[in-house]
This record gives C-alpha cells, structure tokens and sequence, in this order.
C-alpha cells in the first residue's frame, strides 16, 4: 500500500512573496484548505512545508508556506510534486481504492487465468478505465463497470475482471 500521495504539482510562481501555483492532482481541490503540511518531493530531495494561505485562480491552487517568502525562493520549484500521508487523505467509501494502491496489481479473469497488470487508471465521463499491460506487450483497456470489474482486493494483490465478448479484440 502506498503510504502517501501525490495532490499537486508546482506550476510556478505566483506574486513576489514566495507563493506557488500548484496543479491539482486530487479530485477536490478545496482538500487544501484542511492541510497544514505537505511533502514538498522533487530532484532527490524531501522537506516538510508548512502551509501558510491558500487561495484559489482559475484552474490553480495558490499556496503560500511559513519557509518561503519571497519569489527568489521557489523559482526552483518548479515540477516538484506536493505529498500527503495517507492519514490525510480523504475518506473513501465503501469499494473504494485509492488509484496508487492498484497500480501493479494483477489481473486475472474468472477462472484466475492471468491475463496482465494494472498500469494506469484512465478517468473518463462515464466511468474509469483500467489499463492492462498484457503479458505479450499489448495494452487491454478495460471498462471498470460492474459487468466487468468483479472484485478488487489490493490487499491481496489482484483485480478479478470478466472479458466482456470484443474487448479483447479491440
């Protein structure tokens, strides 16, 4: 299980005191109001950061934090990824998994006949899609809809899936 997650990416620079823009890569940016720290992650280096103000512009989060102060001091962050620990992540519900925990599981049909591994998640307007490296290289996109995903145990390690007649033919 991955023990902490990635909410945003550093854009750039916003005003002259030292304030980020970050791209979120949490499915509700209003999370950051609650935070009082992040994992600033990038280059090999870790530090700890305390945030300071968060502001919202267009697409962007805005966040200020107590260790910087002005422009000079974040021009270098740019791409650097923002982390929480798991303890801060939103609260799932029932049958819900975190996409990092699924990413590497294996995929296996009806009868547990492999049939690859989760690389990606892909979030459509209908539902989202599981991508599957298949073990002669080929990709499988899967529809995760209840007539094809039947269980999903992480904790165990696997994605049980019934292929649905064409899917692998696409």
């Amino acid at each position: 299980m991955t023990e902490r997650f990635r909410v945003g990416i550093i854009a750039g620079m916003h005003g002259l005191k030292g304030e980020v823009r970050v791209f979120p890569t949490t499915d509700d940016p209003q999370r950051f109001r609650k935070l009082k720290t992040v994992y600033l992650v990038g280059r090999k280096q870790e530090q700890i950061l305390t945030i300071r103000s968060v502001k919202f512009v267009g697409q962007f989060v805005v966040l200020g934090f107590e260790e910087f102060d002005r422009i000079e001091d974040v021009e270098r962050l740019r791409s650097f990824d923002l982390e929480i620990d798991r303890k801060d992540a939103v609260p799932l519900a029932e049958g819900e998994h975190f996409i990092p925990d699924l990413i590497g599981l294996s995929v296996i049909g009806e009868a547990d006949e492999a049939i690859g591994t989760l690389t990606d998640v892909l979030e459509t307007g209908a539902n989202k899609v599981y991508v599957v490296q298949r073990p002669e290289g080929k990709e499988l996109l899967l529809p995760v809809i209840p007539d094809c995903v039947r269980e999903v145990c992480p904790e165990k390690g696997y994605i049980r899936v019934f292929l649905m007649p064409g899917l692998t033919d696409l």
